[in-house]
C-alpha cells in the first residue's frame, strides 16, 4: 500500500524532471497503482492542500506539498543509504520501499546520524537510479522486452 509520502515524493520526482505538472498516469506507473487508486489518492492530497489536480494537465505540488514531499524524499535517501552503506543490504530499494511507510520523523533523524547525510539531501536523489545520488550504485535494469 501505497502512503501519501509516497505520491507526494513520486509527484515531487515527475514534476522536477518534466519541470511541468506531473502525469497522473506517470504517478501511477511509478507507485505500480491503477489509475483509479492514483485519481484517489491526488484526490485527498488535493483536500488536504498539498497538491493541485487538473483534468488533462496533471497534478502540481502546493507550497505545502513541496515541503512535505522533500522531508519524505529525504527520509527516503536516509533510509537507502543506512540500509547501503550501513546494512549493506543488497535489495536496499525494495527494502527501503517497505520500510518508508513505517519509519517516522525520530527513527529518520537517528538513522541520519549514522549515514553521514550529504547537505545536498534531498536534492541528491537520481530517479534514474531511483535512490540517492550519493550512493554509488548501478542504474536500475530494465525489464527485457517480451
Amino acid at each position: 500500500m501505497n502512503t501519501a509520502a509516497q505520491y507526494l515524493k513520486s509527484i515531487y520526482v515527475i514534476q522536477e524532471q518534466d519541470n511541468s505538472p506531473a502525469a497522473t498516469g506517470r504517478v501511477a506507473e511509478m507507485l505500480d497503482v491503477s489509475p483509479a487508486s492514483a485519481n484517489e489518492m491526488i484526490g485527498k492530497l488535493e483536500d488536504r492542500g498539498l497538491a493541485e489536480h487538473e483534468k488533462y494537465k496533471g497534478v502540481s505540488l502546493t507550497d505545502e506539498g513541496i515541503v512535505e514531499a522533500r522531508d519524505a524524499l529525504q527520509t527516503y535517501c536516509i533510509i537507502e543509504r543506512f540500509l547501503h552503506n550501513v546494512l549493506e543490504v543488497d535489495e536496499f530499494r525494495a527494502e527501503a520501499q517497505a520500510l518508508e511507510p513505517v519509519i517516522d520523523g525520530t527513527v529518520a533523524e537517528r538513522l541520519d546520524t549514522i549515514i553521514d547525510r550529504k547537505p545536498a539531501c534531498p536534492d541528491c536523489f537520481d530517479p534514474d537510479l531511483d535512490a540517492c545520488g550519493c550512493l554509488d550504485v548501478e542504474p536500475l535494469e530494465e525489464p527485457a522486452a517480451d
